[in-house]
Parts: C-alpha cells; sequence; structure tokens
C-alpha cells in the first residue's frame, strides 16, 4: 500500500506516532465520521464479540474500564497494528473512544518508541485530554515497555 491509502493527517480521531505513521482511534457509539473513507483494518477493544464489519477486523476481549483478559494476544494484536498502521487505515476503537481506545493508542505508542512513563501523556496530548480513564489503564501503558 502507499501513503495515500493511510489516514489523512488532521481527521477526526487520527494520531501521528513519532515515526510519522497514522492511527485512528474512536467510539463505536459515534458513526463513522463522514466523508472518510473506512479502514482497511479495525482492531475492536470490547468485552464482547463485535458486530461485523466490511473490513478486515480484530477483537481484544477488553471489558469496559478494565484490562484485556489475554494481554499476551493483546501485545501480538497491538504489534500487528503497529505494523500494518505504516501503510494501511487502521483504527482501534472501543464503545467511547477513550479509556480503552486511548489505552491501546498508548500502547502503539510504547510499540513506535515512546517511552512508556510518556505514553499516556503523548495521547491525552495528541489524541484526546480525557484518553485512558483508569489507574490500572495507566500501569498497563507503563509496563508495556
Amino acid at each position: 500500500m502507499t501513503g495515500e491509502e493511510c489516514w489523512e493527517e488532521g481527521a477526526a480521531g487520527v494520531l501521528r506516532l513519532p515515526s510519522g505513521r497514522l492511527i485512528r482511534g474512536r467510539g463505536l457509539r459515534r458513526p463513522l465520521p463522514p466523508g472518510e473513507p473506512s479502514p482497511s483494518y479495525g482492531v475492536y477493544l470490547l468485552g464482547r464479540r463485535p458486530p461485523e464489519v466490511p473490513w478486515e477486523s480484530g477483537w481484544i476481549r477488553w471489558p469496559d474500564f478494565r484490562l484485556p483478559a489475554d494481554p499476551g494476544a493483546a501485545r501480538a494484536t497491538l504489534a500487528e497494528v503497529w505494523r500494518r498502521c505504516a501503510a494501511e487505515r487502521v483504527e482501534l476503537a472501543c464503545g467511547g473512544g477513550r479509556g480503552r481506545t486511548g489505552t491501546a493508542l498508548a500502547c502503539v505508542a510504547v510499540l513506535d518508541g515512546v517511552d512508556p512513563a510518556e505514553a499516556v501523556a503523548y495521547v491525552r496530548r495528541h489524541y484526546d485530554p480525557r484518553a485512558v480513564e483508569t489507574p490500572w489503564q495507566r500501569r498497563y501503558v507503563r509496563g508495556f515497555g
């Protein structure tokens, strides 16, 4: 894929990682941003299986306000997200788009080279000031490195 198949910087929910990779976070309770292209790959962070989507997708079993049920599988999936967002439109999404999505974005930022102790602040500064909602989500990001 070429850079034309990536997100447009500045589009709703798009986070630029230090490497220049673009990834979109969003809340599933809100509709897709109007006029925006669909993702080519999405990973959904939900306590139960997500609804079907017309693009390739994955699922991390991750109940609301909690942590991933299988941290090893979550790490592997987030590594795949990081790899693919170099050349594809990848999105991470949970119900509201802040807690689980922010936590996952912070973990992807760690994979991109952000210090684990700074990753939550990075995502709050560049994605959503209220991202990563709970103390255990912040600890999870710090331990992700």
